[in-house]
């Protein structure tokens, strides 16, 4: 912390103070258009455009290429011009992007070989946007395409583009049927215009009782020829409007939604005619695996259950679209087993890029590790594609937070590349965002990037901390996901909507049996995990409390008692926000003032929010262990009564200024 500090003083003893204002609307593209464009040649498109507005090199020349990737691109230096070739506009474009930023992050571009492939055709954002303009678990505004403005959706565009994500789904997951009316139609038809410059297909979530309540029909049985004949219908009204349409996301069957189960169908069935309508298009279906049942006894089981015995049933355009973990986007999870189970279907990763269980858009929380971890267990070969829920809204500063942008940066820079580790993409993030520095500062300017970027890479390990060490998880408060609130309960609620059916406490210990003798979830992982996981003395303690009901007395590695380790877990995410609040209080003379002070309010509320998790969970679980807090770390500064009184309405989970104030 004293290097901080001693670094902040001499920047500010040398004259050099951030005095310019910026709110945040240029996203990681601060790029400042040129005064004389450089010499541009070759094919015209965006690529050239953006290239005569912000390169400041020498001459480039734009080339079709055969042999390479779809997407892919090479840049090379060849007698003093920069050569990029691609066999497509979209790679053009991706290679236009790659050097620019290169450009914008100081690195010599005078001697490039470069040659690039995404790992993924398919690079796709969720939008959880409704019509009327709200956004499920958005945290940033109101939907940007309600009344779509060109130059936020130019933006948008320029912003995926650099990227690499070449796909967005308009609505959300729980679509209402007027998706498909000619009206929104219309609307999607303008967006997709928009985007194609961009090298953006545009998709819809669509209602799968659609043809009941917007067609009119007694029926949405997948197998009722009226009904194929409606959804045949309505994809080529599509394809008339939108040429590049790439299809449908479908949730089905899930927390109320309709599916093919409500006329005896499989989820193949239902896939699979819609997959069949799309095809003469090119189109795609992305079925959601997200299925649970309230008579399930075990949650995490039940994806597995009901799509495993469908294996090789579905047909080629479809791809089931599974979440990271097998719950629902906790802090910490074990990967889907439905990654490693399913042998014969195409599968593609869902992320959360919007911080729904991790401080919605007041907590730092930098998530390309957890990402990462989930490629640790699941080979990234074995997806077709990548989808990630936008945290994107309407806010001048696109995502509610400053840094909740890096984790839009990070899902389409490891859509392209998921080998990239975390620290090069934060590094690169911090440099496009806050970078350059004025020349004299540039040799201090590294210990703002390197400061930064390791609060960025800490930040999702102390979330987890400060909020569910251990392998707890969905103990947040009742009827949103902001706070804790492991008490939480209501007659007539389904238990799995409670805290008390994921945790468990009682006088024994804490935690959700999964083991052979429990829900046997373990079951489901391969045999090498399935071991691991399933003796106490060898699952991995940052997921001991979701594979065990662990002793309150259980021994840890580091000799504490399980008790006591929880205790210091929640201590130690409670410094680490602390500290990410000095370490940035100390980087002022490196930030403008506008976005230096956004950032420090949230991490204040981020530091509050720490206590507060501590607080209630440690009071509240310390009524089941009977165990004191240890004396070698800071106790609680509520009490439990208080905790337990206090909750936040849902309007302010949606607002991002929320956050526990005694």
């Amino acid at each position: 912390m004293k290097n901080y500090i001693i670094t902040a003083l001499i920047l500010l003893m040398t004259g050099w103070s951030a005095v310019y204002g910026e709110d945040g609307s240029r996203l990681w593209l601060r790029l400042e258009p040129v005064g004389a464009p450089a010499k541009i040649t070759g094919l015209k498109g965006t690529a050239m455009t953006e290239l005569q507005t912000y390169w400041k090199g020498g001459p480039v020349v734009l080339k079709r290429q055969k042999g390479l990737a779809n997407d892919g691109y090479t840049i090379k230096s060849e007698k003093g011009k920069t050569v990029i070739a691609a066999t497509n506009d979209a790679g053009l474009l991706y290679g236009a992007y790659h050097l620019l930023r290169l450009q914008q992050m100081g690195k010599p571009c005078d001697a490039l070989s470069i040659t690039e492939q995404p790992a993924y055709d398919l690079r796709i954002l969720n939008h959880w946007d409704n019509p009327n303009g709200t956004v499920e678990r958005g945290f940033a505004g109101r939907s940007i395409f309600l009344n779509p403005d060109p130059e936020r959706m130019k933006m948008y565009g320029r912003a995926n583009a650099s990227l690499g994500i070449n796909g967005t789904v308009l609505n959300n997951v729980n679509a209402k049927p007027e998706a498909l009316s000619s009206e929104h139609l219309q609307k999607a038809k303008s967006i997709a215009d928009m985007l194609r410059p961009y090298g953006i297909r545009v998709y819809l979530s669509i209602n799968f009782a659609s043809p009941i309540r917007l067609g009119g029909l007694k029926t949405a049985d997948p197998l009722d020829k009226e009904v194929v004949g409606w959804w045949r219908d309505k994809v080529n009204e599509i394809y008339r409007m939108i040429p590049d349409f790439g299809g449908f996301l479908v949730k089905a069957n899930s927390e109320g939604e309709p599916g093919p189960q409500d006329f005896g169908r499989s989820h193949a069935d239902g896939a699979n005619m819609l997959a069949d309508v799309l095809r003469p298009h090119h189109g795609i279906v992305m079925w959601r695996a997200f299925v649970y049942a309230p008579q399930s006894n075990d949650r995490a089981n039940q994806a597995s259950l009901e799509f495993m015995p469908l294996d090789g049933q579905f047909a080629d355009n479809v791809i089931i679209q599974i979440k990271n973990g097998p719950v629902d986007f906790q802090p910490r999870e074990p990967y889907s087993p439905l990654f490693t189970s399913l042998q014969k279907t195409h599968m593609m990763v869902e992320f959360q890029i919007t911080q729904e269980y991790l401080g919605a858009a007041n907590h730092l929380v930098y998530l390309a590790p957890m990402w990462r971890e989930f490629f640790s267990f699941v080979r990234p070969s074995s997806l077709k594609a990548m989808a990630g829920v936008a945290n994107i809204g309407d806010d001048t500063n696109w995502c509610g937070h400053h840094f909740a942008q890096s984790n839009w940066y990070a899902f389409g820079r490891l859509a392209w590349n998921p080998e990239l580790t975390s620290e090069q993409i934060a590094d690169e993030w911090l440099r496009q965002t806050f970078g350059p520095f004025p020349k004299g500062a540039n040799a201090k300017s590294e210990d703002f990037y390197s400061s930064l970027q390791k609060v960025m890479v800490d930040s999702r390990e102390a979330c987890v901390s400060y909020m569910m060490p251990l392998g707890l998880h969905h103990i947040f408060a009742g009827g949103h996901h902001y706070g804790p609130e492991p008490w939480y309960t209501r007659p007539g609620i389904r238990a799995d909507w409670t805290p008390p059916y994921y945790h468990r406490a009682d006088s024994i210990g804490l935690g959700f049996d999964r083991t052979m003798s429990g829900s046997a979830n373990v079951k489901q992982y391969p045999d090498a995990l399935c071991r691991l996981y399933n003796d106490i003395n060898t699952c991995p303690e940052n997921l001991i409390a979701w594979f065990h009901h662990v002793p309150w007395d259980h021994r840890m590695k580091s000799g504490r008692t399980f008790w006591d380790e929880l205790c210091h877990k929640y201590a130690d995410g409670v410094g680490e926000a602390r500290h990410f609040l000095a370490v940035w209080d100390a980087a002022q003379p490196y930030v403008d003032p506008q976005r230096f002070d956004e950032v420090q309010r949230k991490l204040r509320i981020q530091a509050r929010d720490a206590e507060w998790w501590r607080d209630a969970c440690l009071l509240y679980f310390q009524t089941f262990s009977h165990r004191p807090i240890p004396k070698d770390m800071e106790h609680p500064v509520h009490n439990l009564d208080e905790m337990m009184e206090f909750s936040i309405p849902i309007s302010m989970y949606e607002n991002p200024k929320c956050g526990y104030t005694k």
